[in-house]
């Protein structure tokens, strides 16, 4: 089979499971959360290898190198050899410790009281 030199980036995205479904990596391209070189690309752009994709899912943003064209989905394994993740430590620092906290009562343990809500929010006003 001769190598790709082009393929449409909503066939690719989906191939390399970034998408479970082709269809929402073309809702994806449409909503404007793919980008080359800063700007937003319709699903029928074509792909090349080298090029650079910035993916805004689910409020992470993924920088992925290109580094080979399918169009056939393949394991997850076969698929991360297809592209680098070039995502800034930054980024990939966010996705590992996301800002939401919530406090964990012991099971059984019911509702605060009054008294203990206020050591609660007195506790979290100390940070």
């Amino acid at each position: 089979m001769a190598e790709l030199q082009k393929i449409r980036i909503d066939k690719w995205l989906w191939a390399v499971r970034i998408y479970k479904s082709r269809s929402l990596a073309a809702e994806a391209c449409g909503a404007g959360k793919i980008k080359i070189d800063g700007e937003s690309v319709k699903a029928a752009h074509p792909l090349k290898v080298n090029t650079i994709l910035i993916i805004s899912k689910e409020g992470d943003k993924l920088k992925l190198n290109v580094i080979k064209l399918i169009d056939k989905r393949v394991s997850a394994p076969l698929a991360t050899l297809c592209y680098e993740d070039i995502t800034p430590p930054e980024e990939k620092d966010k996705l590992r410790f996301p800002g939401v906290f919530y406090e964990v009562r012991d099971k059984g343990s019911g509702r605060p009281t009054k008294k203990e809500r206020r050591e609660i929010d007195r506790f979290k006003e100390e940070d």
